[in-house]
């Protein structure tokens, strides 16, 4: 993607279409346009969210925390995401919005694509590295272009470990080099971006689970069998 899409999400015009529906907090499709330009956005305001025993409000500032953090491994896997304070319903995160089959998910691209079995493997990757603790079959996504994409990352950074994922065919393989390469400046440093997001223990927890991953070589096996989000897609 170019910079059009982060100008507009970040400068233009807010408005609501509707609501998302089946969505876990309130979650709004926007039309964002600066002059003659414009497109579409997923909004997701902190006034919508439900309250959590185990975050603390603000899960905008993780789903932005996500961008950065792809973007600093040079993956971009998550689709642009800016924050925006004078938005409709006050301050939120505003995410392009993918345009997509949305009868595609992780599951179906898993058996019926395997062109994208590395982008999968490397999401499995991403949400180890950032704890993602909601990663439903739904929230992957291949863009019209063919693109694969990852979706809603309002639960990930926990300083404890909390990983919930469907993603776990590529469990116990091995991690090609260049990935392992990407990632290692992290295991000494969490982007100033990305921490000024998160709080001292998550940025610890992060820079741990890098050097545990250095460490093995290998994406993550769940032991337990329980390592699952509900519901699944």
């Amino acid at each position: 993607m170019t910079g059009r899409e982060l100008t507009l999400l970040s400068e233009g015009r807010v408005e609501l279409v509707g609501r998302i529906p089946r969505s876990s907090n309130e979650t709004f499709l926007a039309e964002v346009s600066c002059a003659e330009d414009s497109g579409y956005a997923v909004y997701k305001p902190e006034a919508g969210e439900r309250p959590l025993s185990d975050f603390e409000p603000g899960l905008y500032r993780r789903e932005r925390a996500a961008y950065l953090l792809s973007e600093a491994l040079g993956w971009g896997l998550v689709p642009p995401t800016v924050i925006r304070e004078e938005a409709p319903l006050g301050v939120g995160s505003l995410q392009w919005f993918i345009e997509c089959d949305f009868q595609e998910h992780y599951f179906t691209l898993y058996e019926d694509a395997p062109e994208t079995h590395p982008d999968l493997a490397r999401i499995a990757m991403f949400d180890y590295v950032a704890n993602n603790t909601d990663r439903k079959s739904g929230h992957v996504l291949r863009g019209d272009d063919g693109r694969v994409w990852g979706i809603d990352h309002g639960l990930c950074f926990s300083a404890s470990f909390k990983l919930r994922t469907v993603i776990w065919d590529f469990a116990g393989h091995p991690i090609p080099a260049a990935l392992l390469e990407d990632i290692a400046p992290l295991a000494e440093a969490t982007p100033p971006e990305v921490a000024e997001l998160l709080d001292a223990g998550e940025v610890t927890a992060l820079e741990r689970r890098v050097q545990r991953l250095l460490s093995s070589g290998v994406l993550p096996v769940d032991r337990t069998g329980m390592r699952y989000p509900w519901p699944l897609v």
